[in-house]
């Protein structure tokens, strides 16, 4: 009898997705479900799992992270195959907003991969495990979504949608036995934030990162910021008056 605990992640060449699965196999070996849109990196990604745990089965899969039908045939086939237990939700790019503000293909493909891909995930997933009344799915947003800055809109307000939707989800969700999750990471050192640690950016440690996430998903929270100050952070900035926030250069 199979007893590992299944485990999808999309956008599972994330950096952050990454640590939570090595976080994960500490307590046991994992059935993992690795969804990314690179085989390469995917395969890289497996690699290091099983060495880190030879005893646990990892399959890969290859889909379009934009096209709805895609995502919902590979949703439907995981799930036909058994129960999930957590779905981690993670894929995502950190757009460049002049490059946005100055190409309408910039800003809708940062609208896409960032706000409607995690969207048609949990949708998808949210079918399957209601039915079940089983399930966990953790969707990665960001603290850019609480409110719109001129540095970042594009990428704020696709991480807003999911925000909002998360938010909805849960309402759906709510005494079904299904569980949904949102995290909301500050700037963390990934390789999407090159850019930011070039100009000197102060960042979370992944691995920190990754760590209180995977216990926010144990422990059932709704939402969680990490590192937890930026809930301190961003409550005052959504606060802050027009007034004071338009003079503001953030």
């Amino acid at each position: 009898m199979n007893n590992k605990k299944r485990i999808v992640i999309a956008g599972a060449t994330s950096s952050i997705a990454e640590h939570c699965a090595r976080i994960w196999l500490q307590s046991g070996p994992v059935d993992f479900v690795l969804i990314g849109r690179d085989s390469v990196r995917l395969q890289r990604v497996a690699a290091d799992l099983m060495v880190r745990s030879p005893q646990s089965d990892i399959e890969l899969i290859e889909t379009d992270f934009l096209d709805p039908a895609a995502i919902e045939v590979t949703v439907n086939d995981i799930s036909a195959r058994g129960a999930v237990d957590i779905c981690l939700i993670a894929q995502g790019s950190l757009p460049d907003q002049t490059m946005c503000q100055s190409s309408l293909q910039a800003c809708r493909d940062a609208l896409g991969i960032n706000g409607v891909s995690p969207v048609l995930f949990a949708e998808a997933f949210a079918k399957h495990m209601s039915s079940a009344r089983h399930g966990h799915i953790a969707l990665i947003g960001s603290v850019a979504g609480d409110r719109g800055r001129k540095s970042n809109y594009v990428y704020g307000a696709a991480k807003g949608l999911v925000t909002r939707y998360a938010q909805g989800l849960q309402h759906r969700l709510a005494g079904s036995g299904v569980k949904v999750t949102l995290i909301k990471p500050g700037p963390t050192d990934t390789p999407m934030t090159n850019n930011l640690k070039m100009q000197g950016a102060k960042l979370a440690p992944v691995e920190e990162v990754a760590k209180q996430i995977v216990k926010a998903i144990e422990t059932g929270k709704p939402v969680i910021y990490v590192p937890g100050k930026w809930m301190i952070i961003m409550m005052i900035i959504r606060h802050l008056p027009g007034s004071i926030f338009n003079r503001m250069d953030i």
